[in-house]
């Protein structure tokens, strides 16, 4: 009893280590397919500190079950419902706190949890599941809801609910919903959104480091249902959606989630096509949009140098280039992990700083 106490203590102490660390270092939530954004906790105990300490470890089995969900199966996820917390707390990577709320022997939160890429592939594939090294590009979807009263792009509404509830922004195709904060509202209009204004809508994307936008437009239908048309241009195809959902319950609020997830069903079955002709074709390059920082012209060329030289980097297409600094396209084969070793190997580290990937020297 002692040794399993003494375990609990050292987890807890190692999960407060993680939370504080990333509590002190938040901001905008990254994409991030290791990740569960959104996972609810509600203790109750003697007193608000063993709730909370409790909530710690509760949260991170049920993030855990979560991804593995997501990511494999739920015929997976049950088959590792024996999984003891301990044994889910190896996979830990961090906590962070969104929202905490205590009372005398009560805690109640809601957390975002990361895991250890490596330990998830890992234990993934014993079970024939391949999860893509990378997630596809971002997508901004910007949801309109259509009324007789008017256009709603930035008000609480049905549709634009439904998309935020989605919480897809850490799915194998990230799907981002504007804030809507005053920056927001004054560069976009409903009428922007639905005239397709090129500069407005331009501006809205570079805002929020995406390379894709999709307007997706919503109407009430018949019988509780939702006529939805979403167009626009993504790294994963044209964009052309035109049709009605009707829940089963035929209430519009369960239509438009169902619009919601059809259409990100659709998107992540086109990503894992994608990924899939790739893996077929070991010799197609892979691609990423890269930021490199510099201080002088010689020191551009050397980072430029070093990068060429890495091991599996195909070519470099530089997009940009100013007095402090380079945006490129690195090309390169294999997987991203294995590029960011090689990197690391002849002193360059790859890392990825909110929604961008940035190469440095170490």
């Amino acid at each position: 009893m002692t040794v399993v106490l003494r375990s609990w203590r050292g987890l807890l102490a190692a999960l407060l280590f993680l939370l504080s660390a990333e509590a002190a270092a938040a901001g905008p939530v990254e994409t991030n397919i290791f990740a569960v954004q959104g996972v609810p906790v509600d203790v109750t105990s003697t007193d608000a500190t063993s709730a909370r300490n409790q909530a710690l470890m509760d949260v991170q089995v049920k993030a855990f079950f979560m991804l593995i969900e997501r990511l494999g199966s739920p015929e997976i996820a049950a088959g590792l419902a024996e999984l003891k917390p301990d044994e889910i707390a190896a996979y830990l990577k961090s906590l962070s706190i969104e929202q905490e709320n205590s009372s005398p022997g009560r805690y109640m939160g809601k957390f975002t949890v990361r895991f250890l890429p490596a330990k998830i592939h890992k234990l993934l594939e014993g079970y024939g599941v391949r999860v893509p090294a990378r997630q596809s590009e971002p997508i901004i979807v910007l949801p309109v809801l259509r009324e007789p009263s008017g256009s709603k792009l930035w008000e609480d509404n049905l549709w634009r609910k439904a998309w935020l509830d989605l919480r897809a922004e850490q799915a194998l195709v990230p799907i981002i919903i504007p804030i809507g904060d005053l920056e927001d509202t004054e560069t976009l209009t409903e009428e922007d959104a639905l005239n397709g204004d090129p500069i407005k809508l331009e501006a809205i994307r570079r805002r929020y480091g995406a390379s894709s936008l999709v307007v997706a437009v919503a109407e009430p239908a018949e019988g509780g249902g939702i006529h939805a048309v979403m167009s626009g241009d993504t790294s994963l195809g044209r964009v052309t959606f035109d049709k009605t959902y009707v829940s089963e319950s035929a209430r519009p609020e369960d239509s438009a989630a169902l619009a919601t997830q059809r259409f990100h069903a659709v998107m992540i079955e086109k990503y894992k096509q994608n990924e899939a002709s790739v893996a077929q074709d070991p010799g197609a390059p892979l691609s990423i949009a890269v930021a490199v920082p510099f201080g002088s012209p010689t020191e551009w060329n050397g980072i430029r140098s070093r990068i060429l030289a890495t091991p599996n980097v195909i070519a470099v297409d530089v997009s940009t280039l100013s007095a402090d600094g380079a945006v490129i396209r690195l090309m390169y084969a294999d997987d991203l992990p294995v590029l960011q070793d090689n990197m690391m190997r002849i002193g360059l580290a790859l890392s990825q700083i909110g929604q961008s990937w940035v190469i440095q020297p170490m």
